[in-house]
C-alpha cells in the first residue's frame, strides 16, 4: 500500500508532491462513499481522535468531526474556552491529559505559528494542523488543489491568484506550496499593504490591478480581509478596498474568458466577493466544502494507516 512521506501533517511545506497526489487519489475514492447512500465506512473503528480547537471555527471543525466519523473513528471535542487552558494548563499538559485517555490522533487549530511543530516534537500522538496563526493551513490548501484539479482535470500548468488580504492569511501560504508543487503558476493580487515581501522568494508573481490578474488567470481564489488579526490599519476603508480588490458580477462578466471563482469561507459578502459571484456557477465554494470533508478523510486515514501499519 502507498504510503505518504510523513507522520504528521504539520504544513504543505513538509509534503513531497507524491504525498499530495496520493491525497488526491484517496479522496477521489473517499468523494464516492460520500454521495453514497450509506456514507460510513467501519475503516477507523480503533482509532480514536481529538479535535483540540484553541480557536474559533465552524466549517474546519464540523468537516474533520464529519471526517471522522465517516471514518467510523471514536472522538473527542475540545474547545479552549471551556478547558483547564483558562486556569493557566500548557498546552503539553493540556494534550498529554487527553492522551491518557488513548487517543491516537489530535487535530488542532492554534493561534500561535508553529504550534502544531511543537506538539508534534513534544507528545506522543499523530498532529493534524487544522491551521496555525498566520502560518499554514494544510487541509485547506489541499481541498483547494483537490477542487482545482476537479474542476479542469490537472493543476500543472494552470494560472491561479490568490487575491486580497495575504499578509495574514494561513491559507495563502499553504496554497503556495501546493499549487507550486503540483505545477501550477501562481501570482498574489491585493494591496501593496497586505502583500509580504518575501512572498516573490517562494517564486509567484505580484499583481496590483485586480483586472489583469484576472484576465491572466484561470482561477481566482479571493480571501478575506482577515480584521481579527490586524493590530492597525492596512487600508483607507473597506469601501475603498472593495472597489479595488471587490470581485463582483460587472467585473467578471467583463473578462473576455470564463475564470473559476474560489472562496476558503467565511465569505464577507458584499467586500472581497458580491452575493452574485458566489452564488454564481463560475463560483465553486460548495463544491470545496464538499471536498473539504473527502480530503480530510483522505488525511486521517492514510496517517492512521501508519498508527494501525507500523512502518
Amino acid at each position: 500500500m502507498s504510503q505518504l512521506s510523513v507522520d504528521h501533517l504539520l504544513g504543505i511545506k513538509y509534503l513531497k508532491e507524491e504525498d499530495l497526489h496520493l491525497i488526491f487519489e484517496t479522496a477521489d475514492h473517499f468523494k464516492e462513499v460520500i454521495n453514497r447512500k450509506i456514507k460510513k465506512v467501519p475503516t477507523l473503528r480503533d482509532i480514536t481522535i481529538a479535535n483540540l480547537f484553541f480557536e474559533n471555527s465552524t466549517r474546519t471543525k464540523l468537516s474533520f468531526e464529519l471526517a471522522e466519523k465517516r471514518l467510523s473513528a471514536d472522538v473527542i471535542n475540545f474547545s479552549a474556552a471551556q478547558s483547564s487552558v483558562k486556569k493557566g494548563e500548557t498546552l503539553i499538559d493540556t494534550v498529554n491529559n487527553i492522551l491518557a485517555m488513548k487517543v491516537d490522533m489530535v487535530v488542532m487549530r492554534h493561534p500561535n505559528p508553529g504550534a502544531a511543530s511543537f506538539l508534534s516534537k513534544n507528545v506522543d500522538a499523530c498532529i493534524i494542523n487544522a491551521g496555525d496563526g498566520t502560518h499554514e493551513h494544510p487541509t485547506q490548501a489541499l481541498l483547494d488543489a483537490f477542487s482545482i484539479r476537479e474542476k479542469f482535470g490537472e493543476v500543472a500548468g494552470k494560472k491561479i491568484v490568490i487575491v486580497g488580504d495575504i499578509l495574514h492569511s494561513r491559507v495563502a501560504l499553504s496554497n503556495i506550496f501546493a499549487l507550486k508543487k503540483l505545477g501550477a503558476e501562481v501570482k498574489l493580487c491585493g494591496p501593496k499593504s497586505l502583500l509580504p515581501k518575501h512572498y516573490e522568494s517562494l517564486g509567484v508573481g505580484i499583481e496590483l490591478d485586480l483586472k489583469k490578474a484576472l484576465q491572466w488567470c484561470d482561477a481566482a481564489n479571493m480571501l478575506r480581509v482577515q480584521n481579527e488579526r490586524m493590530d492597525k490599519s492596512y487600508f483607507p476603508s473597506i469601501r475603498e478596498y472593495t472597489q479595488l480588490y471587490g470581485l463582483g458580477l460587472p467585473l467578471l462578466k467583463s473578462l473576455n474568458k470564463e475564470i473559476v471563482v474560489l472562496h476558503p469561507g467565511p465569505i464577507n459578502r458584499g467586500v472581497e466577493i458580491s452575493s452574485q459571484v458566489a452564488d454564481s456557477d463560475q463560483a465553486i465554494i460548495l463544491d470545496q466544502v464538499e471536498n473539504g470533508v473527502a480530503i480530510r478523510m483522505a488525511v486521517i486515514y492514510l496517517l492512521a494507516s501508519k498508527i494501525m501499519i507500523p512502518v
